[in-house]
C-alpha cells in the first residue's frame, strides 16, 4: 500500500505579485525551492492564510534571491499581493518509508528569504 504523504512546505511566505493573465503556476525563488526540496513543474497545494482560499498548481522557479513569490493564472483571483500562503508538496511512500519519513520544511523569513529550516520528525 502507498500512502499520501507531506513531502516539503514553505510556510507563510509573502505574495509579491498576482498576474492572472499568465497561463498558470506559483512561480517561486529558486533559494526557497532549494531549501524545501520543491522542483519546477511539481505539483503544490497552496493555501492562503488571509483568503482561506486552497489550490492546486504547479511550481515555476523564480529569479534566485528575489524574495518573489508570484501567484499566476486562474490563482491570482484567490490571493492578493500581500497575502501570506503556504505551499505544500506531498510524495507518496509505502509503510517503511513511512516510518522513518521526514518532510522538509521552510520557514520564510523577512524578504521572502529562507528563515529556518526544519524537519518534521515521523511519530
Amino acid at each position: 500500500m502507498l500512502r499520501h504523504a507531506l513531502h516539503a512546505k514553505i510556510h507563510h511566505a509573502t505574495v509579491t505579485y498576482c498576474d492572472a493573465d499568465y497561463v498558470g503556476s506559483i512561480t517561486i525563488d529558486r533559494d526557497l525551492l532549494d531549501a524545501s526540496g520543491m522542483r519546477p513543474n511539481e505539483k503544490v497545494l497552496v493555501a492562503d492564510c488571509d483568503s482561506a482560499a486552497r489550490f492546486e498548481t504547479y511550481v515555476i522557479a523564480g529569479e534566485r534571491g528575489s524574495g518573489v513569490i508570484g501567484v499566476n493564472g486562474a490563482c491570482a483571483r484567490l490571493s492578493g499581493i500581500g497575502h501570506k500562503l503556504i505551499v505544500m508538496s506531498f510524495c507518496m511512500v509505502n509503510d517503511a518509508e513511512f516510518a522513518s519519513h521526514r518532510p522538509r520544511v521552510v520557514i520564510v523569513g523577512a524578504g521572502n528569504r529562507v528563515g529556518q529550516v526544519t524537519e518534521y520528525a515521523p511519530d
